[in-house]
């Protein structure tokens, strides 16, 4: 991947999408900038930006639940990630559930 085609925002973020390589389920958003996007390419572990403390963060430092790369994908517009993992201990949320997205809108 050729990080100089990721059209990073005006705060040199861009959004990530984790999901599971293997049932596809979405577990979580969170945001890269250039060298985050460089370290997980060199791990082939995700590293995140944390907007609210502002700092790298390798996902699962502190957990235990690290996620392992498995394909990166970015989207038709470039301003967009896609990472799909292999997610260690199931968790992916700071919460201890799966997934972050399990607070349902009831239609």
């Amino acid at each position: 991947m050729d990080i100089n085609k990721i059209k990073f925002d005006e705060k040199g973020l861009v959004p990530v999408i984790a999901q599971d390589y293997k049932d596809g389920a979405v577990l979580m958003l969170a945001y890269m900038n250039k060298e985050s996007l460089q370290k997980t390419l060199d791990s082939k572990e995700m590293w995140y930006w944390s907007r609210s403390r502002k700092v790298l963060w390798h996902k699962g430092d502190t957990s235990g639940h690290i996620q392992k790369v498995k394909e990166l994908y970015y989207d038709c517009d470039a301003d967009t990630l896609l990472a799909k993992i292999d997610q260690v201990g199931n968790i992916a949320c700071h919460t201890g559930k799966r997934s972050c997205f399990f607070n349902q809108i009831k239609l």
